[in-house]
């Protein structure tokens, strides 16, 4: 699988938030749970920051929800954006309330250090929920990588235009890291008979968490404010251009992704001299049904007749702007 294919499909899967949803529940539970039992100020921002992940999940297939309602009057080129608002808006949960309340609780911790009780609880909760969290993780890797092609997972994720994979790749990854420091500030507290490092610890988990929030925020608010579709797309568009009789020149292709499977391009077309008015609409729908049999994901086509000259210097302008 070409890099421009693995991009242009959606790569999303309800399965993913699904499993990381019934994952994050249950283990946010048997956090709060143990929080209550051992006093452990890393085992509250652990159940705080799996109860937001759970409030994460539910939005994301709110959003997955939304972003495939038909196009309609109000929104003629479809609600395919309403996933990229809701996942921007996990990242700002992800920020305030896990990484918030993850640094507040740790630096109260160390301010009025109160040694755990009951470190056994504490441990087995710790260890099933990396358990239930390495299953959720394996899931979503597992369809990142289905995802991404012949590419680097770091180039992967800066180009992915679904992101509902990423973002429960990122929760989970930032999970099992959560974990793994609550349980090494729980045992250094233990043993080292230091209880300020459980509020150490806690204040690991919430800068992980920012670190995560970060790069979330980053992605998404590229996708929602609008990002071209990959260059295999406009590819192929202009490569059915430029097989048509009617076309001396295919110039160039603006594309908008406006969603995982939803993407809007903008054709420039220079046609033959002694094409009439009406060989013209034909070519135009010629190019429209063959582009909508090669990529499904096309929600609307605009084909401006232009010379390849007037293109040309469109594209010097707008290279002098972002030179400047």
């Amino acid at each position: 699988m070409s890099t421009g294919e693995a991009l242009s499909r959606p790569t999303g899967s309800r399965l993913v938030v699904y499993a990381a949803l019934a994952g994050n529940f249950a283990i946010a539970m048997a956090k709060f749970v143990a929080a209550g039992i051992s006093g452990s100020s890393a085992m509250l921002s652990e159940g705080v920051h799996s109860l937001v992940d759970t409030t994460n999940e539910i939005l994301l297939l709110y959003g997955m929800k939304r972003a495939e309602r038909p196009a309609d009057a109000d929104h003629p080129l479809g609600h395919g954006r309403e996933l990229y608002f809701w996942s921007f808006i996990v990242a700002l949960l992800v920020f305030a309330m896990g990484a918030g309340v993850s640094i507040y609780e740790g630096v109260r911790h160390i301010l009025e250090p109160e040694p755990s009780r009951n470190h056994t609880v504490a441990y087995v909760v710790l260890g099933v929920s990396i358990l239930f969290e390495g299953f959720s993780w394996l899931v979503a890797l597992r369809e990142f990588r289905a995802g991404k092609g012949d590419m680097g997972y770091f180039q992967a994720f800066r180009q992915s235009k679904d992101p509902t994979t990423f973002t429960v790749l990122l929760e989970d990854s930032a999970a099992l890291l959560g974990l793994f420091i609550a349980l090494f500030g729980l045992l250094a507290a233990q043993w080292l008979d230091i209880p300020e490092l459980d509020g150490v610890a806690s204040i690991g988990i919430g800068c992980v968490l920012a670190a995560t929030a970060f790069l979330l925020a980053r992605e998404t608010k590229g996708l929602l404010i609008g990002e071209l579709a990959s260059p295999h797309f406009a590819r192929s568009l202009l490569d059915i251009a430029a097989a048509d009789p009617d076309v001396r020149n295919a110039n160039g292709v603006l594309t908008m992704q406006m969603g995982p499977n939803q993407v809007v391009a903008a054709l420039s077309a220079e046609f033959e001299d002694a094409c009439t008015t009406p060989q013209i609409e034909q070519c135009v729908r010629r190019i429209e049904s063959q582009a909508r049999q090669q990529r499904p994901d096309l929600v609307a086509l605009f084909i401006k007749p232009q010379t390849e000259q007037t293109w040309q210097a469109r594209e010097r302008e707008i290279s002098s702007r972002g030179e400047g």
